[in-house]
């Protein structure tokens, strides 16, 4: 693995990390899952979206950011082939022909991508080498559900190595609109990416990896359903029905129903040179990407001012359409590191440029749409060091330098053009400090200090809603402490590693969404404390039996007695009993606002456990037989700021089950798949401003497989 920017042994390495190889990348997105599937498989890791396959947000250790719109930063950070996807659109890119993921938790400020606070998914493709090899997999499955995956690559000259992927995801529309009377109106998707890599190696000290990618969506955004749950109540009631909806708006035409459409395009050029007694490692990344989301955001149809309405009570319609007219990315990042060998002392420094210009345009449709541009610019200078200060001892520290600049500017039908840009900005040195000591040559011990940053916002939502308005919120910066344990037992079968961590977060950014005016704005608290406990194992239990677990156990709490706002459904003062659910903090009805002391951190589960089994029965005809299972359980995760009886879920879990048959040859395997075998109807967010309006992960999906592998 690369938490520290080089390859080393994952036992060795003082920071709580999980990796996951290309089997287990495979079964978890066998069905079209989008890339927010691998959350829940590792421990502390946990994603969801309201904008279906795009805009995803990831949390780890609890710390995110809720916030729906396209602006949003987040303090996790998703990186690809070396380049970090800022954009919530760009961390949406499809996951295939992956050589492996690499989730690193805690504050990464010091090496990686943008100073994240909360740490990085990095995802790998397979690289070209001057081998051929090629694989293709190809499923299909319940609701015309069908996933092509596959690539091949080898050698084109003795210097110039090459690889070629690409995927294709597809199902049906499968969810009626009974309102309007049309059946299989929407639900489906196709989502087709593809990869192009050209690798030249001149000679053992140049190399020069181009890396050309593109995706197109064509689907559905997220499907948000009226009145779902009872007021008093989380649970699921008989207004959610899984493939019927009662939609009166979000949509062009009928056969166009909440549509979902993006394309993008990138370009990477990673060069390595060696150095005497030095590498230099140059990473340049440029991507585009442009297109829009729209949506039936109340779920439902009609208003009380304009009867038959429902599901249920809808007090008034709401559609809304929000997209990029067009995004802009690019990074460059210099990196210059000591040729570890067999030296004690390891150095790396390095520079980062990162620089985005882009265009989000609402349109809410009660007035017209406003457009807001932004801009973000970032500098930073990193370096660290460790040092074996015996054989079993080895000290690593770091620096980072960061700083960032945001402007905003915008247009719209109810606001004062905003052409002087509002402009925020800060400056930042990061730092951490680790120790990892070897007990034995079965167990390590390390412990890990680190700081991390998080730049100013602007978030521009608000300009689409009367009174014009906007919000920005400072910098927040964590200071954070883990402890852990890695071994390999048992002959080195069994690899189990524990840690403990704490961390505070200082001017902690918040996005307080909804209410009854329907806002999205930006708000600092005083602090967030989080601390918990995290293991991880894997466990060849005999040749042909592999187990592996994951279990997080996590408390979060808002540090700051002064900070509150509107929960759901309200825009004043007013009595607890009028309001649109049953908060569950303490109510001023003089202001109508809800103080949210101690509460979680929104979308943070309390604990996660996941575990799965394989088990490979050899034929004596040279074939096998392979039996798998994965699943993971889900606790309580609140939704909002505020707490109430209604957002929030607990008990969330789903499983996973394939079984597959290789031929003799090695080549060719065959099997049958389900995902979501028991049809677990979990709930993953809600719409709080107008009704108690919610949305729902997938449905169970049961398919064949056929894969073939050359070379591999």
């Amino acid at each position: 693995m690369t938490a520290d920017r080089h390859e080393e042994n994952q036992q060795e390495v003082p920071i709580s990390t999980s990796v996951l190889n290309s089997d287990q990348v495979s079964a978890i997105y066998e069905s079209g899952e989008d890339i927010k599937a691998i959350a829940n498989h590792v421990p502390g890791l946990y994603a969801e979206s309201s904008n279906g396959r795009v805009g995803p947000r990831f949390y780890i250790r609890g710390l995110g950011n809720a916030d729906f719109d396209l602006a949003a930063s987040q303090p996790v950070s998703i990186i690809m082939d070396d380049v970090v996807m800022e954009n919530v659109i760009l961390k949406s890119s499809p996951v295939y022909d992956i050589a492996n993921v690499e989730v690193d938790r805690g504050p990464q400020g010091t090496l990686f991508g943008r100073n994240t606070t909360a740490g990085l998914v990095k995802f790998t493709s397979r690289k070209p080498s001057q081998d051929f090899n090629a694989y293709g997999n190809a499923s299909y499955g319940e609701l015309g559900t069908a996933n092509l995956e596959g690539g091949f690559g080898g050698a084109l000259t003795d210097t110039l190595s090459y690889r070629v992927s690409g995927m294709s995801q597809h199902r049906d529309d499968y969810i009626d609109n009974a309102h309007l009377n049309v059946q299989d109106a929407l639900g489906g998707y196709d989502d087709r990416a593809g990869r192009l890599q050209l690798l030249w190696q001149p000679s053992e000290d140049f190399s020069a990896l181009l890396n050309l990618h593109g995706r197109s969506l064509n689907g559905t955004a997220a499907v948000f359903r009226a009145n779902i749950f009872t007021k008093g109540s989380n649970q699921l009631n008989a207004n959610y029905i899984p493939d019927k909806v009662f939609f009166d708006e979000g949509f062009y035409t009928q056969d166009d129903e909440n549509p979902q459409k993006y394309d993008g395009l990138g370009a990477g050029l990673t060069m390595t040179y060696k150095l005497p007694g030095m590498i230099l490692t140059s990473i340049t990344g440029y991507e585009t990407t442009h297109g829009y989301s729209r949506g039936d955001i109340d779920g439902g149809f009609g208003a009380v001012y304009n009867p038959p309405f429902g599901p249920g009570f809808i007090p008034f319609n709401s559609q809304s359409q929000d997209g990029l007219d067009y995004l802009r990315q690019f990074t460059q990042e210099l990196h210059l590191a000591s040729d570890y060998g067999d030296s004690p002392f390891f150095w790396q420094v390095g520079a980062f440029y990162f620089d985005t210009k882009y265009q989000d345009t609402t349109f809410p449709y009660f007035v017209g749409p406003t457009s807001v541009r932004q801009s973000n610019d970032s500098w930073a200078l990193f370096g660290q060091a460790s040092y074996k200060l015996t054989d079993d001892l080895k000290i690593t520290g770091g620096l980072r330098w960061t700083t960032d600049v945001k402007a905003m500017t915008a247009n719209g039908a109810v606001i004062t053009p905003i052409v002087a840009p509002v402009k925020v900005g800060g400056n930042n040195l990061s730092w951490d400090v680790s120790a990892d000591y070897a007990l034995s040559d079965q167990a390590n011990l390390y412990a890990r200090v680190a700081t991390g940053f998080r730049a100013p916002s602007i978030q521009g939502r608000n300009l689409a809603f009367p009174p014009p308005n906007y919000s920005t919120a400072r910098s927040e910066t964590i200071t954070s402490y883990e402890a852990g344990v890695k071994t390999n037992l048992f002959d080195n079968s069994l690899r189990l590693n524990f840690d403990g961590f704490d961390y505070f977060v200082h001017n902690m950014q918040f996005s307080a969404i909804g209410g009854g005016s329907n806002s999205v704005l930006l708000v600092n608290a005083r602090g967030g404390l989080a601390y918990g406990l995290e293991s991880d194992a894997e466990w060849a239990a005999t040749e042909n039996l592999l187990f592996t677990l994951g279990a997080n156990w996590t408390h979060t709490e808002i540090h700051d007695s002064a900070l509150s706002l509107f929960p759901c459904g309200a825009t004043g003062p007013g009595s607890l009993a009028s309001l649109g659910c049953t908060p569950q903090n303490p109510y001023n009805p003089a202001t109508g606002r809800v103080t949210i002391n101690n509460n979680p951190f929104p979308q943070a589960p309390d604990y996660q456990f996941s575990f799965s089994a394989r088990y490979t029965w050899p034929l004596e005809n040279g074939g096998a037989i392979t039996a798998s299972t994965d699943w993971w359980w889900q606790g309580y995760t609140n939704f909002f700021l505020y707490k109430s009886a209604e957002f929030h879920s607990n008990g969330n879990y789903e499983g996973g089950l394939r079984v597959a048959y290789t031929f003799p040859d090695k080549m060719w395997e065959v099997g049958v798949y389900a995902r979501n075998i028991t049809d677990k109807q979990n709930v993953q967010g809600a719409i709080d401003f107008d009704n108690l309006t919610g949305f729902v992960g997938d449905p169970r999906v049961i398919g064949g497989e056929l894969r073939i592998h050359i070379g591999e």
